[in-house]
């Protein structure tokens, strides 16, 4: 437990927040509380409690408590559901189907649960079977924050070429991932809160594990931005899935789970990618908005906010000019104008 509640990234998220020391003072704390975790504990240590704590903290957690939320007052969460009363975990016959909505909750903790496992095997079977270095790279030396965002960049990238290969070559085809695909996933009514990996364990392996680690090891990514890269994902699966209308931002994350909807209930005729980048390029987009669309309604959305707001600004200008005027005395706009 100690190593997980002394994970750097939080420090540095945190400690900027709560004190008054300089960036440099900062950086110091980060620096030695990394070092101190890397000395302390093995590198396969490290990135297994680090890789938890990103999945418990900014996906697992909150999931849990939308979840819970859809369950116990479904009357308010329904107001808020992109799908209405379907979206709500067990759909219109939610009453009855109990079970089967904590079931899906408990697959869905025990693939977070296999993820990691499989994690821990690669990283075995590398260091200790194969005698080369790990997948990822776990040292004191703190990556450059451009390293850090290109290695997102592409590591991203990699995960949406392979999520789309996967997901429509894979387990929208005449083979057995696909069956149990279509016999555990594709019989929800809609995406609600932790069914991001809920799927038949294989087909999740495939489908989610592989897609996002695989990236990592390619690029082999520094635990930091390992974790960084972990956590991003785990924000977007966390909302995405949810089946909310309210998302952080409507063009990516509102856009995403559209076509998410989408492909579930429309049994997955399209929509393979997670940004819908490749369904764009192959002409796989299900439903009648594709990512372009998304990026001009939020162009043309923010066009017209800042419209709106320069009228405004214009209008309380000449309210506060008309007001300034009708309150100047006579005498002193006559001797004004003098």
């Amino acid at each position: 437990m100690d190593a997980l509640f002394s994970i750097p990234f939080l420090s540095l998220l945190f400690v900027p927040a709560i004190s008054s020391y300089s960036t440099s003072l900062n950086l110091l704390f980060f620096y030695m509380t990394w070092s101190t975790l890397v000395l302390s504990h093995s590198p396969l240590r490290v990135e297994l409690f680090g890789s938890t704590a990103a999945r418990l903290l900014f996906h697992a957690l909150p999931s849990l408590v939308f979840f819970l939320f859809d369950i116990l007052v479904p009357s308010t969460a329904v107001a808020i559901k992109a799908q209405g009363e379907a979206g709500l975990p067990g759909g219109k016959k939610r009453h009855t189907l109990r079970l089967k909505q904590f079931k899906v909750a408990g697959w869905t903790i025990f693939n977070l649960c296999l993820s990691v496992a499989a994690q821990a095997a690669i990283e075995s079977v590398l260091v200790r079977g194969l005698g080369v270095r790990s997948a990822i790279k776990v040292s004191m030396k703190l990556p450059m924050p451009w390293g850090m965002i290109k290695d997102m960049f592409f590591g991203l990238l990699v995960r949406e070429i392979l999520t789309y290969v996967v997901h429509r070559y894979v387990l929208h085809s005449k083979n057995i991932l696909a069956k149990y695909h279509n016999n555990w996933y594709h019989q929800l009514n809609a995406p609600f809160p932790l069914t991001a990996h809920y799927d038949h364990p294989l087909a999740y392996l495939v489908h989610k594990f592989l897609p996002t680690y695989l990236p990592a090891m390619l690029f082999r990514f520094h635990m930091l931005t390992f974790l960084l890269y972990l956590s991003s994902i785990s924000i977007e699966e966390t909302f995405v899935y949810s089946g909310y209308t309210i998302m952080p931002t409507s063009f990516f994350l509102g856009g995403i789970a559209r076509r998410t909807d989408i492909h579930l209930i429309d049994g997955g005729v399209g929509n393979f990618g997670t940004w819908g980048l490749l369904d764009w390029i192959c002409g796989t987009t299900a439903g009648d908005r594709d990512i372009e669309d998304d990026l001009a309604g939020e162009l043309e959305e923010h066009e017209i906010e800042d419209r709106v707001r320069k009228a405004l600004d214009s209008s309380q200008r000449k309210v506060r000019e008309g007001t300034l005027r009708r309150n100047t005395p006579a005498r002193t706009r006559r001797n004004g104008h003098a």
